[in-house]
């Protein structure tokens, strides 16, 4: 064979292998035959086949395409382009099927749910009882009554207060009784204090003797400035055998009564307080019965007084209220003239000022102080002038201990001859400690200085004492108590003392 029919057969076998390559590469790029690949046709729609264009000629077996020989040779590899895996996306409009919404739409609410159900409230904790030996008192409606019987037994050691000889001490028995009022209303106010006792002595009747006082009072709330008070008040007292106003020797103890009430009206403006008091008090006095069976009138000691009072108070801060005070009383006597031809009536006028007070939690109280000027419808009398005063403290230094300050000065009237009247100073000390919740003990003293104006007459009180108190439970309560008496009097003769012990049972509702 010649060189150039060997280069021709060479180059035929190389582009023969080179086709076959080419070949075999495309058909591992596509599926196999056997293999199932896209959409199922029950699944996907199929695309319509190309129509062909009858403008343009089919490819024949002339054609000179390289590819065509390998095109047209049968084989297990799809010419076709695969199908879709799945359906386009398309714009609503566009689909040819109704697709079912994918969540279906809530139904219209025409009613409220019902509100969950509450939580269950909290336990609370019990409130402290601040005086869990305090009486509950007895409901009547909106008001609560607090009454209380006492029944005790003691020994006195001079149970008249005279310097006679001989006196004796007596064994004694004490009854008393109390109690306590308070509403418990919106508006107005009801409150009071009622309490009575009687001494009995076993070896000197003469010296048992009766004692009470009380007060009531209601406070009626017009508006939120304007309030109406109601006073009312009591007192039953005896007379000391041997006072400068008995001047003949007597048997037992001559009774006085006092009482008598007041009507007032109290406005706010801020916090200027305006209150005006009108009042009127009875004294009367019991007939004596003298050492030699005589009776000794005292009926030109029986009197009236009228008085009016203004008091203006500011409250400059909560815990300070300082107030200016005027007042006018008159003072009648049943008699024109007392036993010893003077005519005791008279006038007065009296100024004040003062103020209510609370430092703090532990201190509080109120005091004032000022004048008084008497006048006396007899000449020979002359006016009887001098300090006036009233003061009252509260100081609790611990929470089991109270300590109560209270004084007072005052103006009195007498039956001495030649003098216009008395004048009184007085002053009380108490300090109260609890040892336990229910057991108190309290220490107390005091002292009172009575001047007789225009005859030298001095006379000077002092007590000094201790009190104990055992509660064992709301109702019952042991009291016992010692005091020690003690007078001394530029009179001759006048001086005294006495010891009082006393125990007894408290029973309290």
């Amino acid at each position: 064979m010649s060189g150039r029919a060997t280069t021709l057969l060479l180059s035929s076998t190389a582009l023969a292998g080179l086709a076959l390559a080419c070949a075999t590469a495309q058909a591992q790029q596509m599926p196999r035959g056997n293999l199932r690949t896209g959409t199922p046709t029950y699944v996907a729609q199929q695309p319509a086949p190309p129509q062909p264009d009858p403008t343009q000629a089919a490819p024949g077996p002339d054609t000179g395409d390289a590819a065509s020989p390998a095109l047209r040779q049968s084989s297990s590899i799809s010419g076709r382009q695969p199908p879709r895996a799945s359906k386009p996306v398309q714009a609503p409009a566009l689909r040819g099927v109704t697709q079912r919404p994918v969540r279906m739409e809530p139904p219209a609410v025409t009613v409220m749910p019902p509100p969950p159900a509450p939580p269950p409230p909290r336990r609370k904790r019990p409130a402290v009882d601040e005086d869990p030996y305090a009486p509950l008192g007895i409901r009547l409606g909106s008001i609560t009554l607090r009454p209380a019987i006492t029944n005790s037994i003691g020994y006195d050691t001079n149970p008249q207060r005279t310097t006679a000889t001989g006196a004796k001490g007596s064994p004694y028995s004490r009854y008393e009784g109390e109690v306590a009022i308070q509403s418990d209303w919106n508006v107005h106010e009801l409150k009071g204090q009622l309490r009575g006792g009687y001494l009995q002595y076993f070896r000197n009747k003469e010296a048992s003797r009766p004692d009470a006082d009380g007060n009531l009072d209601l406070r009626l709330d017009m508006s939120r400035d304007t309030r109406i008070l109601l006073e009312s008040r009591a007192k039953l007292d005896t007379q000391r055998p041997g006072s400068p106003d008995l001047t003949s020797a007597v048997t037992g103890r001559p009774q006085t009564y006092q009482y008598g009430g007041s009507a007032g009206i109290t406005h706010d403006i801020n916090r200027l307080q305006l209150t005006l008091r009108g009042s009127v008090d009875r004294s009367d006095y019991e007939d004596a019965h003298l050492t030699s069976g005589a009776l000794l009138s005292q009926k030109d000691r029986n009197q009236t007084q009228y008085g009016l009072r203004l008091r203006a108070s500011y409250e400059v801060t909560p815990g300070f209220k300082p107030f200016v005070q005027a007042e006018i009383d008159q003072r009648e006597f049943d008699e024109k003239a007392d036993s010893n031809g003077y005519m005791r009536s008279s006038n007065g006028m009296t100024g004040r000022i003062g103020t209510s007070f609370e430092i703090s939690r532990q201190l509080t109280g109120e005091i004032s102080g000022g004048y008084q000027d008497r006048k006396y419808e007899d000449t020979r009398l002359k006016n009887l002038r001098g300090f006036v005063g009233d003061a009252a403290i509260l100081w609790s230094p611990t929470p089991l201990t109270t300590v109560t300050l209270r004084g007072g000065a005052e103006l009195g009237d007498t039956t001495i001859p030649g003098s216009s009247g008395t004048t009184a100073r007085r002053v009380t000390l108490e300090v109260a400690h609890a040892l336990r919740r229910n057991l108190t003990v309290t220490g107390f003293t005091n002292f009172t200085r009575t001047e007789y104006d225009g005859q030298g007459l001095r006379e000077d009180s002092m007590n000094v004492g201790a009190r104990l108190e055992y509660k064992l439970t709301r109702t019952f309560a042991i009291r016992a108590s010692f005091t020690h008496e003690r007078l001394n009097s530029t009179a001759q003769g006048s001086d005294y003392t006495a010891n009082v012990s006393l125990v007894g049972l408290r029973v309290q509702f």
